[in-house]
């Protein structure tokens, strides 16, 4: 139903933030990982999830799609519900999520509060093929970043250097470089690091 708000942040913790669109706050649970991305009040945008109940209607908000997409998909799990999920989120990042389904790595899972052996084995069962780091941990990166990152990756590729090695690569200098980096400043970091 709702896609993403834009609005001035009035009031922010770290479980929920408080949104002004147009003079109607909206009241949004949050997760640690996105209560340390909120960076500008006076523009903030999250990524909207409505959960419909019979007793409430719950808005979750989320700084990235991806994080919003782990979330739907850890809440379609048996036994895991949305206060579960946003826990999950709140102690791991995507790509600690994605690499714990990945390898079957239950203990990453069993770590997080409340989290026991058999919803840690459920969650990684049933997210096994339908979560992926494409789909997923792309878009921790803005859209920029994510940009600049696919372009680099092409022609990397082009290059004749493997997707796996590249992508890797890629994701490993942008996250060591905080300030924008165009295409070509990009490509040839990259290469220093293969």
């Amino acid at each position: 139903m709702y896609e993403y708000l834009i609005g001035k942040l009035t009031e922010k913790t770290p479980t929920y933030a408080v949104i002004d669109c147009n003079g109607v706050g909206y009241f949004l649970n949050i997760s640690l990982t996105t209560f340390e991305q909120i960076t500008n009040p006076e523009a903030c945008k999250l990524y909207v999830h409505l959960a419909i109940r019979e007793d409430a209607h719950t808005l979750y908000g989320f700084y990235t799609k991806g994080e919003r997409e782990t979330f739907r998909l850890l809440i379609n799990v048996s036994g895991v519900g949305a206060s579960t999920a946003r826990m999950i989120l709140s102690s791991l990042n995507t790509n600690e999520i994605v690499d714990a389904v990945m390898t079957n790595n239950v203990t990453t899972f069993k770590n997080v509060k409340g989290i026991g052996e058999k919803t840690a084995q459920r969650i990684i069962i049933d997210l096994k093929g339908k979560i992926d780091r494409e789909n997923i941990s792309g878009e921790l990166f803005s859209v920029s970043h994510n940009t600049v990152r696919v372009e680099a990756l092409t022609a990397l590729t082009l290059l004749g250097f493997p997707k796996n090695i590249s992508e890797k690569a890629l994701d490993k200098v942008l996250k060591s470089n905080e300030e924008e980096l165009s295409v070509e400043a990009l490509i040839k970091l990259t290469l220093k690091a293969i």
